[in-house]
């Protein structure tokens, strides 16, 4: 018989999924786009950077979308298999079935790289090339105890650690000629010039998924609630004080596009503040009116990602130009205005695309 306290759907992970989406969407709109041209300087400016990766040492909201991304995939996991199990699968059959996944994760995210560049390039950057390995990763672990679950995140960071300060120890952590940056020369022949970005990024950032694993099978356990949350907090204020004590006193900086250390213990925490706050709200006090909105997002996640960062951005936007500058523009609205009514118009024809596959029923899963 069902524990009360083990609930069959966690509506607050499909919150948490569908906004992290919905904040994706609103990038591949230009959204964040047409607004930091509008608001070139004052607070409004410094509102909007928020919503753009910091150049380098430092932490903005923006920074937290792809651990959010990595680790609610993590929190998914226990739930997936044990939905599997009573089905009647093995757990040898959901291993096939999480290489078929990774698998096409890979080939996903290795075959966006060639819609950015308009051409055949051989590049591993992106989220869903190494969300691939954390997958994988996290699910060897799934059955193991937290303890075990735990060290081997400790493992991968100290591992990152290492190699940094091997390959550099009087400077390891500077744009484009660190070990990642090595590493990318090794991979792919190249590096990501001007971006920083890292192949590697998905050793350290296995911890986001692995944590989010530890996270679902200590909401599905028989815990009391008010016991979960004491729990999820105090994990939370650990890696804050962790991550930001480490950049603060000047031994790792907090950098996103080389995951740090220190960035994957603050933006771990963020993680788990999110998902104790929307479980709080959502699961136990029921608060639910509101949540439908970006649910149905949720519910297509990979396929709304793969949407934004082809169709969307690359068609979408220039087609809602013909209607949103067309129709407006008769009105006098600046050429910035425009943008940002366009950005909100194509943004409200993605999420209206996920809310047609939800009232059709149609959920594309990989």
């Amino acid at each position: 018989m069902s524990s009360p306290n083990l609930p069959n759907r966690l509506f607050s992970l499909d919150v948490f999924r569908g906004l992290t989406m919905f904040l994706l969407m609103a990038e591949a709109a230009k959204v964040y786009h047409a607004l930091t041209e509008y608001f070139p300087t004052g607070i409004g400016h410094q509102i909007i950077q928020q919503f753009h990766h910091h150049p380098w040492n430092g932490l903005r909201f923006w920074d937290l979308i792809q651990p959010f991304f990595m680790f609610i995939v993590g929190v998914a996991m226990p739930y997936s298999l044990r939905s599997r199990l009573r089905k009647g699968d093995s757990w040898n059959d959901a291993f096939r079935h999480i290489l078929w996944r990774c698998f096409l994760l890979f080939v996903l995210g290795t075959g966006l790289h060639h819609v950015y560049s308009q051409r055949l390039v051989w590049e591993l950057w992106n989220v869903l090339t190494q969300l691939s390995f954390t997958i994988l990763i996290s699910f060897l672990l799934l059955k193991s105890s937290w303890k075990k679950q735990f060290g081997v995140s400790m493992l991968l960071l100290v591992l990152t650690e290492i190699l940094y300060r091997w390959y550099d120890p009087v400077a390891p952590f500077i744009k484009d000629q660190n070990f990642g940056s090595y590493m990318d020369l090794i991979l792919m022949g190249k590096i990501n010039a001007g971006g920083g970005w890292v192949t590697i990024n998905c050793l350290p950032t296995a911890a986001h998924t692995i944590w989010g694993a530890m996270a679902g099978n200590l909401l599905m356990s028989n815990l009391k609630n008010s016991e979960k949350l004491k729990r999820f907090f105090f994990a939370a204020m650990v890696l804050l004080l962790v991550g930001y004590g480490l950049d603060l006193m000047g031994i790792t900086p907090i950098v996103k596009r080389i995951s740090t250390t220190s960035f994957v213990f603050a933006s771990g925490g963020w993680c788990l503040l999110v998902l104790v706050t929307l479980y709080w709200m959502v699961d136990i006090k029921g608060i639910k009116r509101w949540t439908w909105f970006f649910s149905i997002v949720g519910m297509n996640s990979i396929f709304i990602y793969l949407f934004g960062e082809t169709i969307g951005s690359q068609w979408l936007v220039d087609f809602g130009k013909i209607f949103s500058h067309g129709i407006f523009g008769l009105f006098g609205f600046s050429t910035g205005a425009l943008n940002i009514i366009n950005g909100f118009l194509v943004l409200a024809l993605m999420w209206y695309l996920c809310y047609f596959l939800y009232k059709k029923q149609i959920f594309i899963k990989i």
